[in-house]
């Protein structure tokens, strides 16, 4: 085997243990996701709702149904209902804040947020630990590097997945 093929080979190596640790990271957040709803009673797609609408709020950047819909990859018709569980549990308020008083924001009610705090308070003290180990030369490599793996599932779903069937036609009746 020549030194090329060697370095092809631990590179391709390399890659599939990045992948695989990527797929592991996700899976731990949704297990994390899964047990907050379990810690609150709720069921694991309205947990997952509340921990976009409380990450959007300490982003600064509040959400509103629509997109709250597009994050959990729900209907609108199914995040409304969703809502209605949740503003009913004590969990969110919706609010008007925007000049165009049509659009909804999201909140966190004031009870809700140190119940929050305090499940995922560990997680992200043991995170920023971790990204503690590293310069921020290198933190910025992650990020860049998260993006562009973002970007591109952003674009495969938004034309490769976003119709497609197994061994059929494409969902809609189109062909």
């Amino acid at each position: 085997m020549s030194m090329e093929e060697t370095e092809s080979g631990a590179l391709e190596a390399q890659r599939d243990r990045l992948m695989d640790g990527l797929r592991a990271f996700g899976a731990n957040y949704t297990e994390f996701t899964q047990r907050f709803a379990s810690w609150l009673g709720l069921h694991s797609t309205d947990a997952a709702a509340l921990a976009e609408i409380l990450y959007a709020e300490d982003q600064g950047a509040p959400l509103s149904p629509a997109r709250l819909s597009e994050r959990i990859s729900l209907s609108s018709g199914a995040t409304a209902t969703l809502l209605n569980r949740l503003e009913t549990a004590g969990h969110i308020i919706r609010t008007r804040e925007h000049t165009d008083r049509r659009i909804v924001t999201l909140r966190s009610s004031p009870d809700i947020r140190p119940r929050a705090e305090e499940f995922f308070g560990p997680y992200s003290e043991r995170m920023a630990e971790a990204m503690a180990q590293y310069t921020p030369a290198q933190l910025k490599q992650f990020e860049d590097f998260i993006a562009q793996l973002r970007e591109t599932m952003d674009h495969l779903l938004a034309n490769e997945y976003d119709e497609r069937r197994p061994n059929g036609p494409r969902a809609h009746g189109k062909a």
